[in-house]
């Protein structure tokens, strides 16, 4: 097996696990808020229930875009496309993070 192929089936297996924590996310019937931050408290929160949801699609969106940004690593080995990949991995997690900030927190916070 070719070492690009190797990775793109890593960075797949990856994306796969952010797409199934937002489906865990999404269909959790638990009354905790999931958190975005690694290693921090969540915010207190009004509707648990529509805050997980909200948090479930940004995850599962996030792991789309991610398993799409990665199809430049089944270019040939040495490729200059593995740029695409690695900027669009921070792109997408900067807008993830401003779309967790600026629209899902404060909708659910509690005021």
């Amino acid at each position: 097996m070719e070492g690009s192929s190797v990775a793109f089936i890593i960075w797949e297996i990856v994306s796969v696990l952010f797409i199934a924590m937002g489906i865990y996310d999404f269909n959790s019937r638990k009354e905790k808020a999931f958190g975005f931050w690694a290693n921090a408290e969540v915010a207190p929160i009004e509707d648990v229930k529509g805050y997980n949801h909200a948090v479930g699609i940004l995850w599962c969106v996030y792991g789309v875009l991610f398993s799409l940004i990665g199809l430049p690593l089944l270019s040939k080995q040495n490729s200059g496309l593995i740029i695409i990949s690695m900027l669009g991995a921070m792109l997408i997690s900067i807008a993830a993070m401003v779309v967790y900030v600026v629209v899902i927190e404060p909708k659910y916070r509690k005021k």
